[in-house]
């Protein structure tokens, strides 16, 4: 008997499938998060600096934006969703609404009562809203149901 030879070098384990997939979809996720905090924070700048919006109202302007690119880049490049638009958009039209919620929240604690200043505010509510609304993402508003 011969027999085969050994490798000397082994290749690395590799994640699940199942975790690479979602690892995937997360940095897809902040990919298509970053253009929409560009969008966003853009927005937000432009209403308190130029037009002397008062924060909290201005983040809440600068997330409906950042939110509809949001939802049109993770449907296409994140989740791949089959579920349709109707669908869809409805989830996402929840979540998002959570999420508004949430930045209101969040924003009027960090900088009209704990007194941040309003960009480190929306930084530190950005952080918060993201993990949150991915999952959301993830598991309800684009979840295939097959």
């Amino acid at each position: 008997m011969t027999e085969q030879p050994v490798s000397p070098v082994t290749p690395p384990p590799q994640a699940p499938r199942s975790l690479r997939h979602v690892l995937h979809q997360f940095v897809s996720f902040f990919g298509v998060g970053l253009v929409a905090a560009v969008v966003h924070y853009a927005l937000l700048y432009l209403l308190v600096e130029a037009f002397f919006y008062d924060p909290v109202s201005a983040a809440l302007a600068g997330y409906v934006a950042g939110g509809v690119v949001s939802y049109v880049l993770n449907r296409i490049f994140t989740y791949e969703s089959q579920r349709g638009h109707l669908d869809a958009g409805w989830r996402f039209a929840i979540v998002a609404g959570l999420g508004f919620v949430l930045t209101w929240l969040l924003m009027g604690l960090f900088h009209t009562r704990w007194g941040w200043y309003y960009m480190l505010a929306q930084v530190a509510t950005t952080g918060i809203v993201l993990f949150w609304s991915f999952l959301a993402h993830k598991y309800w508003s684009f979840r295939d149901n097959s």
